[in-house]
């Protein structure tokens, strides 16, 4: 498997933007299936550049995380990104991690401070863990053989009081330390990825690739559920056509890959190094916003 560092500049080289999908690891046997048997057939037929797997609150998908990367990597080919977060675990134990990732082949990790566990509402650094990401991010460094990658906010983290600069320092510390390569949270407005973008590589010398993380609109409930969960606005003229479209959420669906494909379109133009969609394990929406770019080629 290849360092995704690497992909990003035979793709830059290439003139190409780098394609990539998130999936999560199912709650159920048969969202498991559904995902395996289905959804990722159907998208690494047309070869992403790479793929990656989510990494449950408080580390509680770990076993499934890894297995499901090692399934993508071995049975499709597809090289495959771990997400690693600080939650829950002392620094020994995440060297432990670090280390079964390597022992399985993984040569990419998505280093995360992570989502505190269910039933708690704040994060709380562990004793003798970690409280940044930036210090996974040193950590994975020191420990070799990994290419990683590391979260940006376009519109701050909502967990930074101090505002959207204060987060993007603080992504810059995370890059400092080793990160390869960004891949934003979801956004609906492409003005806000462009002012993270120019104030990151204008005003804070960032070199490594910026990356937009694209989420195709499913439904309206779905949608206002995901952005009050991650501090991402919806714009007015956005939440305006999803009330008139109300509980459709076949046309929520269709609305959603028009408004997906366009925002790829205006990122394309002023170029972006790839596009990463969140899947929400689904191909549909994807493959058909692939498909209008001219980006779906077996």
């Amino acid at each position: 498997m290849r360092f995704i560092r690497d992909i990003y500049a035979e793709c830059r080289a290439a003139g190409r933007p780098a394609i990539s999908y998130e999936f999560f690891t199912p709650k159920t046997p048969e969202g498991d299936r559904a995902l395996r048997e289905k959804t990722v057939p159907a998208l690494c037929q047309f070869k992403p550049d790479y793929c990656s797997v989510t990494y449950g609150a408080g580390g509680s998908t770990r076993e499934k995380t890894f297995s499901m990367v090692d399934a993508l990597q071995r049975q499709h080919g597809v090289t495959t990104m771990a997400h690693l977060t600080c939650v829950g675990s002392t620094r020994p134990q995440i060297e432990e991690i670090v280390a079964q990732a390597r022992a399985l082949g993984i040569k990419n990790l998505l280093a995360l401070r992570g989502d505190p566990p269910d039933g708690s509402s704040e994060f709380k650094k562990v004793e003798g863990g970690f409280e940044f990401a930036f210090q996974l991010v040193e950590l994975i460094r020191r420990m070799g053989g990994f290419s990683i990658g590391v979260a940006g906010f376009p519109e701050g983290h909502v967990a930074c009081k101090e505002g959207a600069i204060v987060d993007w320092k603080r992504l810059k510390a995370k890059i400092d330390g080793g990160a390869d390569f960004v891949v934003t949270q979801l956004f609906f407005d492409n003005r806000d990825f462009f002012e993270f973008r120019d104030y990151l590589t204008a005003r804070l010398g960032v070199t490594v690739p910026i990356v937009p993380g694209i989420l195709p609109i499913l439904s309206g409930k779905q949608v206002r559920k995901f952005t009050q969960l991650c501090g991402s606005r919806l714009p007015i003229s956005l939440l305006v056509q999803l009330d008139d479209l109300g509980d459709d959420d076949a046309a929520a669906t269709e609305f959603g890959i028009d408004y997906a494909a366009k925002q790829c379109e205006e990122l394309l133009r002023q170029g972006v190094p790839g596009l990463h969609f969140y899947t929400l394990n689904k191909a549909h929406s994807t493959l058909r916003i692939l498909d209008r770019l001219g980006l779906k080629s077996a």
